[in-house]
Parts: structure tokens; C-alpha cells; sequence
């Protein structure tokens, strides 16, 4: 099976409940996962543009499969519309579509103008527990990228209908629109952590991951195939 890239959320990390959960998962049936640091340790430098070019590394120019989470799972979307020869297929955890103008519903013209002269504005890291200054670049850069970027590469998109960070009716408009894309929806919220064996369920199945590597032979055997509906 094609190499797996995981791409966690905004401000987040590589050690995110649900990034660690899906590594364990792909290490048991022999498959590798990349997930790497998307701010590079420099949060407050962090915009689109550096985030691709990681991916872009991470990637390595080899075929890949992606997956993503809220903002991770937008950076995916961009990086496959750019990029289709190498990225087979895409799953996407609560994708944060429409990101660039979302941000900016979050704040009023006195919070965006003081943002803008200072330079810089305090966030939460989820990933260190803290709060972090990020850069008023990180907004004029990603102006220059479009809310819902076009793929030709078959997706699943994983959301919770209870989402109140990206209302679930995003991914049901971007999925409803292409054919290639299948919408699973779950009773859940923006992190999906309560509900990571069954989305395990669905991305096997989409992957046709392999049965788990034998002990006794060190052995991989074929891909299953599960029935599933989407509910």
C-alpha cells in the first residue's frame, strides 16, 4: 500500500490524539505514516505557503496518500489540486473548507487592525498547552489561496454533525458537487476523538488497507473488503 502523510490541525502537532491514533493503526498493518511538524517550530512565522512547502518535503516528489485534520485537511485539499500525479487519494477529518474567510468572521475590524500593527496576535497552541503569538502574515497569505480547492483524486471526508468550529453542511455541499468524494457523517463534534475506531473502520475500507502483519510469518496478507453504508 501507497505511503500515508498525516497533516495535523491548526496549531496543533504530530502527537495529537488523533494523529498518534492513526499511526499505531497503519504501523499494525505494516503501513508507513508520516506526519510532520507543519509550523517547523517557528508558530509565529507560520502561513500556507511554508505549511505546502513542508508537505511538498514530506511528500518527497513519491506517490502518497493524504490525510488531514480541520486545517491539515484544507492544506491536503490545496496541496492534491496542485499535485495530482502524486497524490492518490485524500481522507479528510472535519476539513476546514472555506478557511480564509471563516478566519475572518472571527474577528472585528478593531481586532484585525490591531493584529495588523502590532504584527502579531496571541492564539492558543493546542499542541504545547499555551498560548502563542502568530504573525499578521499568516492571514495575507492565505487571502491568496481559494476556500474550496478542486482535486480529481477519489476523497473520503470524515465530519462530526455537531461541528461548531466548520459546520458539517461545508463538506456536505463539497461532497454533494463531485462524484469521486464520499461523506461519511458522524454524532460528534470539530475533533472527532470520540468517535477514531470507527473512523478507522471507514478509512481501511476507502484504503483497502491490509490485514495486520502476522507475527508468526512477518507476513502481510491481502486487503480486506468490508461492507460499510454511510450514514
Amino acid at each position: 500500500m501507497t505511503r500515508v502523510v498525516y497533516l495535523h490541525g491548526f496549531a496543533s502537532s504530530p502527537h495529537s490524539s488523533k494523529a498518534q491514533f492513526f499511526r499505531r493503526q497503519f504501523a499494525e498493518h505494516g503501513v508507513p505514516m508520516e506526519i510532520p511538524i507543519l509550523d517547523e517550530g517557528r508558530f509565529e512565522e507560520l502561513t500556507v505557503t511554508g505549511q505546502l512547502a513542508v508537505i511538498e518535503r514530506a511528500v518527497g516528489g513519491e506517490p502518497a496518500i493524504l490525510i488531514g485534520s480541520s486545517l491539515g485537511g484544507y492544506l491536503a485539499a490545496l496541496y492534491a489540486s496542485r499535485h495530482p500525479s502524486q497524490i492518490e487519494k485524500l481522507v479528510l477529518l472535519a476539513p476546514a473548507f472555506q478557511f480564509p474567510g471563516r478566519w475572518r468572521e472571527r474577528y472585528s475590524p478593531e481586532d484585525w487592525e490591531q493584529w495588523k500593527r502590532e504584527g502579531s496576535a496571541p492564539v492558543f497552541h493546542y499542541g504545547e498547552g499555551r498560548e502563542r503569538r502568530l504573525g499578521y502574515q499568516f492571514m495575507e497569505d492565505a487571502a491568496k489561496f481559494e476556500d474550496e480547492p478542486e482535486f480529481p483524486q477519489p476523497a473520503l471526508i470524515l465530519h462530526g454533525k455537531r461541528d461548531n468550529v466548520v459546520p458539517a453542511s461545508i463538506s456536505s455541499s463539497y461532497a454533494s458537487r463531485r462524484p469521486a468524494t464520499k461523506l461519511v457523517l458522524f454524532e460528534s463534534g470539530h475533533e472527532l476523538t470520540d468517535v477514531l475506531e470507527p473512523m478507522w473502520v471507514e478509512i481501511s475500507n476507502f484504503l483497502s488497507v491490509p490485514e495486520s502483519i502476522d507475527p508468526m510469518s512477518k507476513h502481510v496478507s491481502k486487503p480486506r473488503s468490508i461492507g460499510l453504508s454511510a450514514d
